[in-house]
């Protein structure tokens, strides 16, 4: 060992302050009003997510409303399952909108995120069948219902 060289066992000092490791550093830190927004979202749910999150609700794993992840919010998280679903309304239908959401679901894979997207009617109409895709999708067992 030289002179001024720690031993292995011994941690590096930690950085002066202000530098050094930020865990809310990078692409993953959530946008700026990105929790208010989630939260403001949370408290003003369309029927639709309504009727979606009490299906949710009753499944084994814990999905959130409204979650916040990088720069995105999305309608429903499993952070565990790395699942992501979302509701789309009519708007979605729109050429800007549909390149903005492809860009997100892109961004949201690379952070290992699937992303599962259901229209407002499959929701509204079918919900057995939008809880049978999110089950199939699921690497977590969504079955056992609490």
């Amino acid at each position: 060992m030289l002179p001024g060289d720690q031993p292995a066992s011994t941690p590096p000092n930690p950085p002066p302050r202000g530098e050094g490791f930020d865990r809310f550093a990078g692409p993953d830190r959530i946008k700026p009003g990105g929790v208010q927004r989630s939260r403001r979202l949370r408290a003003t749910p369309t029927f639709t997510e309504e009727k979606l999150w009490k299906s949710l609700r009753t499944l084994a794993i814990r999905f959130r409303r409204q979650a916040p992840i990088g720069p995105c919010v999305v309608d429903f998280a499993c952070h565990r399952a790395r699942l992501v679903i979302e509701v789309d309304g009519g708007v979605h239908s729109l050429p800007e909108v549909a390149v903005r959401d492809l860009g997100r679901d892109e961004w949201l894979a690379a952070q290992g995120y699937r992303v599962l997207r259901f229209t407002t009617r499959q929701v509204e109409d079918d919900i057995e069948s939008v809880l049978a895709s999110i089950r199939a999708a699921s690497p977590l067992s969504l079955d056992d219902e609490i």
